[in-house]
């Protein structure tokens, strides 16, 4: 069987930095990477480059930033007044709010955003909102483990079922 739309892929693979070589994640035979071909759950690059390849081959290739998730966006970047960061007795959790926290937040029209702290003064928080891989080139180096058909049930709600999926 091959990779092909509608398809289970499990697969184990290395992400790194690909100007640095640093790490940013990494998955294994044992605990893989279980997605549902075709459904736009991945990178579109990243289902190029292993279309059509079955279980047992192996991969590598980049993926620039721009076809990743884009260059940094210094609009992304917003200052906002500490006191927005303070409970309702007005007090600030200088323990959570941390720099290079993640911190979930929403904006005026209410879509779910996470914000990273860089800074931190007396007055205000500066955040940057892009992506967390805004601005890198990518690579990926693994291998495919497992190729099978997608179920009624998984097409239908347009993700994995069962072991590394989602369970309803």
């Amino acid at each position: 069987m091959t990779i092909q739309e509608n398809t289970v892929v499990s697969l184990s693979y290395k992400l790194t930095n690909h100007k640095t070589g640093e790490t940013i994640e990494e998955t294994t035979t044992e605990n893989p990477m279980v997605f549902l071909f075709g459904v736009g759950g991945v990178l579109p690059q990243f289902e190029e480059n292993i279309q059509g390849k079955t279980v047992g081959d192996s991969f590598a290739f980049s993926i620039e930033s721009n076809m990743a998730y884009g260059p940094k966006d210094e609009e992304q970047v917003a200052m906002i007044p500490l006191d927005v960061f303070r409970d309702e007795a007005g007090v600030f959790d200088e323990e959570y709010f941390v720099v290079d926290a993640l911190i979930p937040m929403s904006d005026s029209e209410g879509n779910q955003l996470r914000g990273r702290i860089l800074e931190i003064n007396p007055e205000l928080i500066k955040m940057d909102f892009n992506h967390p891989l805004a601005g890198t080139d990518l690579h990926f180096e693994g291998n495919i483990v497992g190729i099978r058909d997608a179920s009624k049930d998984e097409l239908d709600h347009g993700h994995v079922h069962g072991e590394g999926g989602h369970q309803h």
